[in-house]
């Protein structure tokens, strides 16, 4: 096993708890089926994933309610009140990070797939994304996970040797990229999990 000296951490899901069911569980009255239909169909991950790889909100609301006009008024939440989406630090991982960062052993970066137009509300209000050397946004990029250049591009602009970090996601599918480039994956679904995770790699934050 490679000797670790650089984590790359997501931050949506592992370290910021983002939901757009803050916003419209209310709407639909609790109905989580119905709430998951419009996710399914109208406002898709998909979707919203185009805009955090550096297209237009505003474009893409429009362009969403000409699609589907009887879904307008939902449509246009969904940026409309992203703020609201915005939960809490997933304080856990945080202490996690902070003890990485504290320890002086490691390089510590962010790779998130994050439109760069709702990005700063984010840098403003957690204090933490100060602590990375560094942190590559896919809107800012015009490039997003699983894409193997949004990878390489983070290799590449931190100096970072995939044999020697450990990328933590909680997406399948972008860890499974990573892998592909020779870059140690841990699926995140919780902070104690992910201690459990690290011990595999000989890092033991306890």
């Amino acid at each position: 096993m490679s000797k670790i000296d650089t984590f790359i951490f997501d931050l949506g899901g592992v370290l910021i708890d983002w939901q757009p069911e803050f916003v419209y569980l209310d709407e639909f009255n609790g109905d989580r089926e119905k709430m998951q239909w419009f996710f399914d169909n109208i406002c898709t991950n998909e979707w919203n994933e185009n805009q955090d790889a550096g297209y237009s909100m505003t474009k893409a609301t429009e362009e969403r309610v000409a699609m589907f006009p009887e879904h307008e008024n939902l449509i246009r939440m969904f940026y409309g009140r992203w703020v609201e989406m915005l939960g809490d630090e997933i304080s856990g991982t945080v202490d996690i990070l902070r003890k990485l960062v504290d320890s002086k052993e490691y390089k510590v970066v962010a790779l998130t797939n994050w439109s760069a137009e709702t990005f700063p509300i984010a840098i403003d209000r957690f204090e933490f994304l100060q602590w990375f050397e560094g942190i590559i946004v896919s809107g800012e990029e015009k490039t997003r996970k699983p894409f193997d250049e949004i990878y390489h591009l983070t290799l590449n602009r931190f100096n970072i040797k995939a044999e020697n970090s450990i990328f933590i996601d909680d997406n399948a599918r972008n860890i499974e990229a990573a892998n592909k480039l020779g870059i140690n994956g841990i699926r995140f679904k919780s902070p104690k999990q992910l201690i459990e995770d690290l011990n595999q790699y000989n890092i033991n934050l306890l």
